[in-house]
């Protein structure tokens, strides 16, 4: 009971006049390594776990930024390539517009890796209406031709190949030659040209139109050497591909504009018959009194294979009159 008062009447003394807290402060040091002691472990707990969460976390995040990297950066390789295919469909188009013929584009499927051959397969075939001899051209030039066609796939020749040979002609002058492969990407010769022909290292070679397969007037090589060794009796002459063999992706099926076609047959056998129905009273008494006076032994023998259309002359004013 004394302490319950006396306590009663310290705690109203210090309400009042704040006597106690130079004690309350002493004491509160005295009390503070106790205190901090006692609280040590839980604040070391949730400090560690802080620091484990924090860093799981900025593992995570750093995981999912370097996916979402990873994932951009093929975005961006994948937009590269649609940007630079659709560089190249647009120079396709452009060409095939400057072409004029009807065109398809088709893709490649494979390249032969023979050294000794120079083949690509194309995507398109027999459903698409391509055939054996088709000319092939890219956005810069011509690349071959058509030499095997399957229902879905077909297979082009270069222009490279050693057995291939185009004629083509100089687009300055019009010499005209013969271009063949080398073996080589990057050159084709035009051999059999004489020492004195004109032709000279910059000229473009163009399609001449004269082997019935390619159209005229469609670019192939660039001639890069000329040799005029007396030595020889021909020129060596070499020339660079203007179409990328090594990096098409997309190339240009052509169908050459074929000319109309006139049947020579029926212009020369239905004139004869035209003019003997339109005018048959006029030529009958002037062919009549000419069969007449004429002997008949000797007009047979004579004129027997000329004269058959004059024979019947006579006789077609009745047949005419009969069918009237």
């Amino acid at each position: 009971m004394v302490f319950v008062l006396a306590s009663v009447i310290l705690m109203t003394v210090d309400h009042r006049q704040q006597t106690l807290d130079t004690v309350r402060t002493s004491l509160s040091v005295l009390m503070y390594p106790l205190q901090f002691m006692i609280d040590l472990p839980s604040t070391a707990s949730d400090w560690l776990e802080e620091s484990f969460s924090t860093r799981r976390g900025l593992q995570e995040e750093n995981a999912r930024l370097r996916a979402q990297h990873l994932l951009l950066q093929a975005r961006l390789q994948k937009s590269d390539a649609l940007e630079a295919e659709n560089r190249r469909l647009r120079e396709l188009l452009d060409s095939s517009s400057k072409a004029g013929d009807r065109v398809l584009i088709a893709e490649l499927m494979s390249v032969d890796f023979d050294p000794y051959q120079h083949q690509v397969l194309l995507n398109k075939g027999e459903r698409d209406a391509v055939f054996v001899g088709q000319p092939v051209l890219d956005a810069y030039g011509v690349m071959g031709q058509i030499i095997q066609v399957t229902p879905f796939t077909s297979t082009v020749i270069l222009i490279t190949d050693p057995a291939h040979a185009i004629p083509v002609q100089v687009n300055r002058n019009g010499v005209r030659g013969i271009l063949v492969g080398t073996g080589s990407l990057a050159e084709v010769s035009l051999p059999h040209l004489t020492n004195s022909a004109d032709i000279r290292v910059g000229d473009l070679l163009v399609t001449s139109g004269l082997g019935g397969r390619f159209p005229p007037g469609y670019p192939v090589a660039e001639v890069t050497t000329v040799d005029t060794n007396s030595g020889h009796d021909f020129a060596q002459i070499s020339a660079r591909p203007l179409s990328h063999l090594d990096r098409s992706r997309e190339v240009l099926l052509v169908w050459p504009a074929t000319p109309v076609e006139t049947p020579p047959a029926a212009s020369i056998d239905e004139p004869p018959a035209a003019p003997t129905a339109s005018t048959p009273a006029a030529s009958a008494p002037e062919s009549t009194p000419a069969a007449t006076s004429t002997p008949a032994p000797a007009t047979p023998p004579a004129t027997a294979p000329n004269a058959s259309p004059a024979a019947p002359v006579p006789e077609t004013p009745p047949v005419l009159e009969g069918e009237e």
